[in-house]
Order: structure tokens, then sequence, then C-alpha cells
């Protein structure tokens, strides 16, 4: 499985050697934790199947989902913790059953200023987290929660490549930081709709 990532990847080849010698496999079942807050000098998960979320604790204590990662991503929050030597601030979970492959922290100062590739490779991981970040802010300024609602059904849709979404209300209440009763009452109305279907623990979008 590596090595046809790899092969697919613009690593140079003594990079890519590298990458497969000093990490390894790892098989993670839906729901299981990869990365827990607080960790120090983990290694970095590089996706090579299935889908992996990423969260924050706030302060009081409520999980905030960021983003999630998917097949060729890796976690740009716990790449610079690691660079930081700083323990980690987020929690990365399975939302499918994963394949990982472990990047040990310890390569990734040599392999950032000795392999361009791996060095635009980390650049392109913020990138794309700043961009998600900056998309978020504006639905949290300039959306409704329903509008937001909808927005998380599309964005796990396309992740997941699956037009149904398995989670509770509770779970969903959860990842949006507001109440199971808003949740439960906005998909009702999107039922009414026709823009979903919902089913026990799994809403099919339309």
């Amino acid at each position: 499985m590596i090595e046809e990532h790899l092969l697919q990847s613009s690593f140079e080849p003594l990079l890519k050697q590298e990458i497969k010698d000093t990490g390894y496999l790892k098989k993670v079942k839906k729901g299981d934790h990869v990365i827990d807050p607080g960790l120090n000098k983990g290694d970095i998960p590089l996706v090579l199947s299935g889908i992996l979320k990423v969260y924050r604790k706030e302060a009081t204590g409520n999980e905030v989902l960021l983003y999630y990662l998917e097949k060729g991503e890796t976690c740009a929050m716990s790449i610079t913790c690691c660079l930081e030597q700083k323990p980690s601030e987020v929690k990365v979970i399975a939302e499918t059953d994963v394949e990982i492959w472990m990047i040990p922290s310890v390569n990734l100062d040599r392999w950032v200023s000795k392999y361009p590739s791996f060095r635009r490779y980390v650049f392109q991981a913020y990138q794309t987290r700043f961009d998600e970040l900056m998309q978020t802010i504006d639905s949290l300024v300039f959306t409704n929660m329903e509008e937001r609602l909808m927005k998380y059904l599309l964005d796990t849709k396309q992740a997941t490549a699956s037009f149904e979404v398995v989670k509770t209300h509770r779970e969903i209440a959860n990842e949006l930081n507001t109440s199971r009763v808003v949740v439960s009452r906005l998909l009702k109305k999107l039922e009414r709709e026709n823009k979903i279907l919902q089913r026990r623990n799994c809403i099919e979008i339309l």
C-alpha cells in the first residue's frame, strides 16, 4: 500500500526510500483514537485509505471538529507541534476504518531541510487547512445554522464519498458546537424540504 502511494507522489527517490524504511503501517478501526491531546513527540499519520477526523478541545471542554484527513493527506497541526516540540493540541479519530503510514517525527526537521518536495508537501498541508479555516470563519460569521448544517452534511458526503451520513444527532451537534435539539429541528425541516431522508442514526442526502 505505501509503495503504491509513494509511486504516485512527487517525492524524491531517496525520500521515498526513507519514508518506506523508517515508517510503519497502522490499521485503525472506525472510532479509534490515532492521536490524543498532550501526546509528546508522536508519529505523524499519512493516510493511505479511509478518513480521519481532527478535533481541538476548547478551554470550556467542548470539542470542535477542525477538518477531515483523506487519502494522501497528513495532519498539519501534528506537524507543527512536532516541529516546535510541543505536546499535541489535537485529537485525531478514525471516521472510517483507516490504513495509515506512521512517520517518526524525529525525521521532520531533516526532511523539510533536505527535500524540497517534502517542504512543498508540508506547506501544501498548511495551505489546505488555512483555506478550510477561512471557510469555517466565513460560515460562522455570515451563515445561519441551517446553512452550516447543510454544508456540514455536504462536506461529510464529499469526504466519505457516500450520500449517507451515519451519525447521531448528538454527534452532529457536538461537531457543530450546538445543541442536539437545534440539530434535530433543522434536520426535520430539511427533510420536509426533501433535501434529506432520515433513518435511525443515518441521514441520506437527496
